[in-house]
């Protein structure tokens, strides 16, 4: 079976030869393989494309993917895009008292299968109108045929979060305990807002509200509702890990005789929250395949392997591997840089960070709550922030991610980096920065167009693509899914190798962290009013230090090495909490 997408946006007719349709050799044997929609745009016949990818190559847009897939995939067709668009084959299953997981790329149709699923439109099965007679044949001796049922005759309530958050004061005006009254179907949202401590901001306007704030009143609008099933599209992004196991609580008891989808890209938390998770895989941008069920720990180790047994279907080159952080007892090198201790004091918030080295070389992960000064550490040190008490002030260059990207240019992400450093066009940039970071296919698109994981990536390339001697990265794995965190952690490495420099990177991604660090800086004190910065430690010095904090231990996985959330209160989290290692056995 063969589907041919062509992407609309990426599409430039009037700045091409028409070079898909000049080069089709089916088309010069007089066939109307290619022939020009209405919206003259290129219309691929899937039926009379014999596969020769010449159009794909010679697109100068990359607009164009022809894919061959397994037969089989031919009947479990459940939605696509219009003609030559995405296509989404398969669904997640729904449990009651379950937490569903759903773990795959950006752009590979999760978010689709939850708005199908949730009722936000009808699948369509591939057809221009499929009604709902359709649908249930479609999906006959399966839990969605029901499910389906009780969604047309509105006889199921269903509660959802959407992926992206900014939209919330465009679309809601007000203040949080205004908005959070409305939902507030279960009669428990003082405690919600408690447990995501919201109470003391709920008097604040939701158009002045932070990206954690927003993604807390988001959750608390979704779980204050009554209903028989929950969806959740991405519950991490901008909260720290203190936040995300009070978010997991909400969701484990939500969950009780309820029914819960989650679609999540932090592995440590989906590996505690989910019951069961479904795979994604596919092309990004072309089709994406949703796999059966699987256990949570089996889930997640064939995704991190790349291989799905159960299937026969390899979804990534190489697997994604964990290296024993514990092993290494120290890690010192030439010193780059030594900081003395400063103080950064605010009219309700105080900042206190001990003195420290920086090795040549290295990446240090700076771990820690929200408001407790992580960011204004880093911008004291790219000098956007001055200290009371002493000067950052060294002869080094600095270049700096900060935590909140915005796409205020308002040419191509070409014309951006090209900007940026005189390596642009070159055979190192574009192995070294396009590639890993999968911006190759973004370049003619507009910075100000881009998606939020999208812009993050171009924020990533465009702090490693200026020569320094520190490179400091505030939340770089912020919506960015697992693969794409691998190759920003490996782009990364390899620039701060390559350079002999250092870098620091904050983060609340775990498995970021762990994949990441050579050493970790640990903040610790009472978020919004004092922060103390601590460290550099090494890792397993400074992971005990931090989970002990939490309260929560970590192992290692036996066969991939990744590291896991112990249940609180299991045997081997007390027994680990009883040797004071909270950092893997």
């Amino acid at each position: 079976m063969r589907i041919a997408v062509v992407d609309k946006e990426k599409c430039q007719p009037k700045k091409c030869s028409k070079e898909c349709i000049n080069f089709c050799p089916r088309v010069r044997a007089g066939d109307d393989t290619i022939v020009m929609g209405e919206d003259n745009k290129p219309i691929i016949s899937e039926e009379l494309c014999i596969g020769c990818n010449i159009c794909v190559r010679k697109c100068p847009f990359n607009a164009i993917k022809i894919i061959n897939l397994p037969e089989e995939l031919d009947e479990e067709e459940v939605h696509r895009y219009g003609e030559n668009g995405f296509t989404l084959y398969r669904l997640p299953h729904p449990h009651k008292d379950y937490v569903t997981g759903l773990l795959g790329p950006n752009g590979i149709g999760k978010t689709t299968a939850v708005n199908i699923l949730s009722g936000e439109f009808k699948p369509n099965l591939g057809k221009k109108n499929a009604s709902w007679e359709d649908i249930f044949d479609f999906f006959a001796g399966s839990i969605l045929q029901s499910h389906f049922k009780l969604l047309k005759d509105e006889e199921i309530d269903v509660s959802y979060k959407p992926q992206y958050i900014k939209s919330i004061p465009k679309v809601q005006n007000g203040v949080i305990e205004d908005l959070l009254e409305k939902t507030d179907e279960r009669g428990n949202i003082n405690q919600i807002m408690s447990d995501l401590d919201l109470l003391d901001i709920k008097d604040r306007d939701l158009s002045v509200l932070s990206g954690g704030e927003l993604q807390r009143v988001a959750i608390a609008a979704c779980l204050s509702r009554d209903a028989d099933i929950y969806f959740l599209d991405e519950i991490t992004p901008f909260l720290d890990i203190y936040q995300r196991k009070n978010v997991s609580k909400l969701i484990r008891n939500v969950s009780e005789n309820n029914k819960v989808i989650i679609v999540e890209h932090d592995l440590a938390i989906l590996d505690m929250l989910a019951d069961k998770v479904h795979l994604a895989y596919g092309e990004p941008g072309g089709y994406g395949v949703v796999t059966q069920p699987k256990g949570v720990r089996r889930g997640i180790n064939q995704y991190l392997d790349g291989y799905l047994p159960d299937e026969n279907v390899r979804i990534r080159e190489q697997k994604i591997e964990f290296e024993d952080a514990t092993a290494i007892s120290s890690v010192e090198g030439k010193t780059l840089i030594s900081y003395p201790s400063f103080a950064k004091t605010y009219q309700d918030f105080s900042l206190s960070v001990n003195e420290g080295e920086l090795y040549e070389s290295e990446i240090v992960g700076v771990v820690g709550a929200n408001a407790i000064g992580k960011s204004t550490m880093i911008k004291a040190f790219a000098g956007e922030v001055e200290p009371d008490n002493s000067e950052i002030n060294y002869d080094i260059s600095v270049s700096y991610k900060p935590q909140y990207v915005e796409g205020d240019f308002e040419g191509s992400v070409e014309a951006f980096l090209s900007r940026i450093t005189s390596d642009y066009g070159t055979s190192y940039y574009k192995t070294n920065i396009l590639k890993p970071l999968s911006l190759e296919d973004l370049l003619e698109s507009k910075v100000n167009d881009l998606s939020g994981g999208e812009l993050q990536r171009l924020a990533i390339a465009a702090c490693l693509s200026r020569e320094a001697d520190v490179y400091l990265l505030d939340e770089p794995s912020a919506h960015l899914d697992v693969e794409q965190r691998t190759m920003a952690i490996k782009t990364i490495q390899d620039v701060v190798s390559d350079e002999e420099s250092t870098a620091l990177v904050v983060d609340h991604d775990i498995y970021m962290i762990d994949l990441l660090s050579d050493r970790l800086m640990v903040f610790e004190g009472e978020p919004g009013v004092k922060g103390v910065a601590r460290g550099p430690f090494n890792m397993e010095e400074g992971m005990n230090n931090f989970l002990d904090t939490l309260g929560i231990t970590f192992r290692r996985d036996e066969d991939t090495g990744r590291p896991r959330i112990n249940k609180f209160g299991s045997h081997l989290d007390r027994k680990q909490k009883n040797n004071n290692n909270y950092y893997y056995l």
